[in-house]
């Protein structure tokens, strides 16, 4: 098994125990985020999201339930926003019995899921601000990685002509740099909101085609 199956089988076990059944789930997970059509929503998106979440554990009300979140937040990816959340959300309903959760839990993790498909938590919603934040921590990542990010988001929609696909980017883009905060947490905010602000900011230029405006000095 590739070391990095392995690393993620082995924190599904030390999440949801070694029972047969179990692991039967964690190696389905595993399988769903090794898809081939898959290019940014992969076992290395799946592996960044529970390293951030560990990052931001502290703020987190149910740990518990945002590792589970984060491994069924995109459990099935088909390109089709919205819908892909609330899929995954009904895949953890389905199978997180299995594993011996309670019913409480399950139905947190679900909502904790349907929850990442516009990353708006309520204010105090301190679990689905952890998730939320940990999702979106790959901006916030150096040039490099979120270019690398950039073009597997744009290889996922490569049905999408070029010119919608730039006009749909830079307006949710555009949409995320309106807001006060990319994040939700403090904690995130001092790891990851500067440099995220200016990776979006850049991208958007390039999909606009625009120059930097004044206040874009350090993006």
């Amino acid at each position: 098994m590739p070391p990095h199956r392995s690393d993620l089988c082995a924190a599904w076990r030390e999440l949801a125990g070694p029972g047969e059944r179990a692991a039967a789930v964690g190696a389905e997970l595993v399988a769903r985020w090794d898809e081939p059509h898959r290019r940014h929503h992969t076992l290395h998106h799946l592996r960044a999201v529970l390293e951030a979440v560990g990052e931001l554990a502290e703020d987190a009300a149910d740990i518990t339930a945002v590792r589970y979140a984060a491994w069924f937040h995109d459990a099935v990816y088909q390109g089709e926003p919205g819908a892909d959340e609330e899929r995954s959300a009904r895949l953890a309903e389905e199978l997180l019995p299995a594993c011996g959760v309670d019913a409480r839990r399950v139905a947190e993790v679900a909502r904790l899921v349907r929850v990442t498909a516009a990353h708006r938590p309520r204010p105090g919603d301190a679990d689905a601000e952890v998730l939320c934040d940990a999702d979106l921590s790959v901006l916030g990542g150096t040039p490099e990685e979120y270019a690398a990010y950039a073009r597997a988001v744009r290889e996922e929609y490569r049905h999408v002509a070029d010119a919608d696909f730039r006009a749909a980017r830079a307006a949710l883009l555009e949409g995320l740099l309106a807001a006060p905060a990319l994040f939700h947490t403090e904690r995130a905010r001092a790891l990851w909101e500067a440099r995220a602000r200016a990776n979006v900011a850049a991208e958007v230029r390039e999909l606009t085609g625009t120059a930097p405006g004044p206040g874009d000095a350090t993006a």
